[in-house]
């Protein structure tokens, strides 16, 4: 009898330009504690056994791409994160991988997540209905702002950072992009928010503060300390 258990796969869009980072490379390419913050975020995935394969996609015309053991990458990045996503789902499906099967999408600058964490989201949703994403309570005040000034303060109870990986089957996190890929992906700022759009409700799995994402020029010193701090 064939087997039905659900595999995971790990997906990493990694096409961005990184334009907010101040880098001269792309900021995936970056170095840090000398790797490419890339590496520390593929090395933190392929320590996790539970994940089969992971899949890059990168830009089309991208020069700073090299090969690493049991990594693939495919060049089908698009103009939006959610675009890139979509296409790699697509690769998936066309190198025959089933839609029942589980989908890790990961942000290739959070390169502090630990296999720790991805694996307490794979335990946690592995047999969930919808599936789910690592997300942080928040721990912080909330103000809404209306032309510079505060507005009014928003109740932090029930409010959640998202962060990454965010885990859905294959098929249903596919549908749901295809479906907002008629808007051009208007609203989709990750893959919870399209299967929110099809009326499920994701998991929220607690994660860590420091699983964040690189994305300014001091974000590197951190991401950095943090590192070293691990060794």
């Amino acid at each position: 009898m064939t087997s039905t258990v659900a595999r995971c796969h790990a997906l990493l869009p990694a096409a961005g330009s990184g334009s907010r980072a101040g880098t001269v490379l792309p900021k995936q390419y970056q170095a840090l504690l000398g790797r490419p913050l890339l590496a520390h975020t593929l090395a933190a995935l392929r320590a996790v056994s539970a994940i089969e394969r992971v899949l890059v996609v990168i830009a089309p015309d991208d020069a700073h791409w090299t090969e690493l053991a049991g990594i693939e990458a495919v060049r089908r990045g698009g103009a939006t994160r959610a675009e890139s996503v979509f296409n790699g789902l697509q690769a998936l499906r066309e190198s025959g991988v089933p839609d029942n099967d589980w989908v890790l999408v990961h942000d290739a600058a959070r390169c502090l997540v630990t296999p720790q964490e991805i694996g307490a989201l794979i335990d946690a949703c592995r047999d969930d209905p919808v599936g789910g994403l690592l997300a942080l309570p928040l721990p912080d005040t909330l103000k809404a702002e209306a032309g510079g000034r505060v507005q009014q303060t928003v109740p932090r109870e029930h409010k959640w950072l998202a962060q990454t990986p965010q885990m859905f089957r294959l098929g249903d996190l596919h549908a749901a992009l295809a479906v907002a890929r008629a808007s051009g992906f208007a609203g989709i700022t990750d893959e919870a928010s399209a299967i929110e759009r099809s009326g499920a409700q994701p998991r929220l799995v607690e994660g860590r503060a420091s699983n964040l994402k690189v994305t300014y020029p001091h974000d590197f010193a951190l991401a950095e300390a943090i590192l070293r701090s691990r060794t």
